[in-house]
C-alpha cells in the first residue's frame, strides 16, 4: 500500500509538470492580432458582459469545447441580473507566469473572466480557442518581440486539470489509507465496507490482468505500478462524469494526461526489456535473410515500439472525449432549437435529451472501467512481452 501511494504522488507531480506543455502542443494556434484588438476592446469596456452580448446567438460549438479542454478557473454555473447583464461563477485557481527572468503569482479572479488585465498579462481565448496568458503594454495592446510575434509568459499554472488530478489523487491516498487502516484493525477477519471494496479490484487486477499477462516470475515487481494506473484511470473517468465541483473535469479526456501515462509506460517496458526482447525486435527470427540484410522488419519493429504508446495514449484520450461531446451534444440541442425554432420546440426536445444523456451517462460509466481495464491490460501485455523469457530458455 505504500509503494502505491508513493507512486501516485509521482505520477501527480509528472502530469502537473507537463499538463501545461502537452495541451500547447495539442491544442489548436492562438488567436490573431485582430481577434486580440476585439479582446482589447472587450476588457477595456469592463469587467461584465454586457446585455446586449447575452442575446448574441447560441454557439454550441464553443460551449461544448470549452467543457471539454483545461482551463484558468473552474467554471460553475452562469446567472444574469434584473438588467440582463451574465455574471459568471467560478473558482479562482493559481496563475503562475515566468516571464523575463521574474515569476508572478495571482490568482486567476484577477482576470475577471478574461475582461480585465492584471499585472501585464491578459487572459485570451476559450470556447473554440486554446485560452492562453498573453502581455501587454501599459496601453492595453498585445506586446510584441522582434518577429512580430505576440510575446507569452511560461506558463506554470495550476489550470482546471491540474487541480482535478490533485483532488483525485488524494481520493485515491485517502481511500487506501482507509482499506490499509481496515486490515490492521481487523486482522485475520473477512473485509468489510470500503476494505472489501478496494481488496476485489485490486485482487481483480492482479489475479485477471497483471499476473496471467506479465507472468508468474515478473508480476510482483510491477503490480504497485498497474494497480495506480487502474486506479488513477477509473476515478479519473468516473470523476469526469459527474457534472459539479469537485468532478466534472474531463482529465483523462486531456491529451497531456494520457500522454504522461503512455510515456510511463513506454519507459517501463523498455528499460525492462531483456536480451530476448531487443533481439526479436533486430533480429526476428522466422523472417527470410534478405530482409535482415535489407533492414525492412527491424524498422517496422522498431517503429512498432513507438506506435504502442501512442496507440495507448489516443485510444483512452478519444473514447472519454468522444463521450463528453456526446452528452453535451444532446443538452446543446434544447438552447438551438429554443433559439431557432422556438422556446415550446426546445422544451419538448428537452424532455428526450435529457433521456438520452441519461442513457449515454449511463454507458459511459461502463466505458470508465472498460478503459481502465484497457489501458492497463495493454501496458501489462507491452511489459509481459518485454520480460518473457523464450521457451527453450525455460525447458
Amino acid at each position: 500500500m505504500k509503494r502505491i501511494s508513493l507512486l501516485l504522488i509521482i505520477l501527480a507531480l509528472s502530469i502537473v509538470a507537463n499538463a501545461q506543455t502537452g495541451q500547447a502542443a495539442s491544442s489548436p494556434t492562438a488567436p490573431s492580432d485582430s481577434e486580440l484588438a476585439t479582446q482589447t476592446t472587450a476588457a477595456s469596456e469592463g469587467e461584465d458582459v454586457q446585455a446586449s452580448e447575452s442575446t448574441e446567438s447560441f454557439d454550441p460549438g464553443s460551449v461544448i469545447i470549452g467543457h471539454v479542454t483545461d482551463a484558468h478557473s473552474w467554471h460553475m454555473f452562469d446567472f444574469y441580473t434584473k438588467d440582463g447583464v451574465e455574471h459568471a461563477v467560478a473558482i479562482p485557481l493559481p496563475v503562475i507566469l515566468l516571464n523575463d527572468g521574474h515569476i508572478d503569482c495571482f490568482m486567476s479572479s484577477k482576470f475577471h473572466h478574461g475582461h480585465a488585465d492584471y499585472k501585464g498579462y491578459r487572459l485570451v481565448g476559450g470556447g473554440l480557442e486554446r485560452e492562453e496568458i498573453i502581455c501587454v503594454d501599459e496601453s492595453g495592446q498585445p506586446k510584441l518581440d522582434a518577429q512580430g510575434n505576440i510575446v507569452k509568459p511560461l506558463d506554470f499554472s495550476i489550470s482546471k486539470v491540474p487541480a482535478a488530478i490533485m483532488i483525485i489523487v488524494a481520493i485515491i491516498i485517502t481511500v487506501v489509507m482507509v482499506a490499509n487502516k481496515g486490515y490492521k484493525k481487523r486482522e485475520g477477519r473477512a473485509p468489510k465496507g470500503l476494505q472489501s471494496f478496494v481488496e476485489m479490484l485490486v485482487c481483480y487486477v492482479r489475479d485477471d490482468i497483471v499476473r496471467p499477462v506479465i507472468g508468474e516470475e515478473h508480476y510482483q515487481k510491477y503490480l504497485p505500478y498497474m494497480l495506480t494506473l487502474f486506479f488513477f484511470i477509473f476515478m479519473s473517468n468516473c470523476m469526469g462524469l459527474i457534472p459539479f465541483f469537485p468532478a466534472g473535469a474531463n482529465v483523462t479526456g486531456n491529451l497531456a494526461v494520457t500522454a504522461i501515462l503512455a510515456i510511463i509506460t513506454f519507459f517501463i517496458t523498455n528499460l525492462s526489456g531483456n536480451k530476448h526482447y531487443w533481439t526479436d525486435i533486430f533480429n526476428t527470427p522466422g523472417v527470410p535473410a534478405w530482409l535482415k540484410i535489407f533492414p525492412l522488419m527491424p524498422v517496422v519493429e522498431l517503429i512498432g515500439v513507438f506506435t504502442k504508446p501512442i496507440v495507448l495514449m489516443i485510444r483512452l484520450f478519444a473514447n472519454m472525449t468522444a463521450g463528453h461531446i456526446v452528452v453535451l451534444g444532446f443538452v446543446v440541442m434544447i438552447f438551438i432549437l429554443s433559439n431557432t425554432i422556438s422556446v415550446g420546440v426546445g422544451a419538448g426536445v428537452s424532455v428526450l435529451s435529457v433521456i438520452f444523456s441519461v442513457f449515454i451517462d449511463l454507458l459511459e460509466c461502463l466505458v470508465a472501467y472498460i478503459q481502465a481495464y484497457v489501458f492497463t491490460m495493454l501496458s501489462s501485455l507491452y511489459i509481459g512481452m518485454a520480460v518473457q523469457e523464450p521457451h527453450h530458455a525455460k525447458a
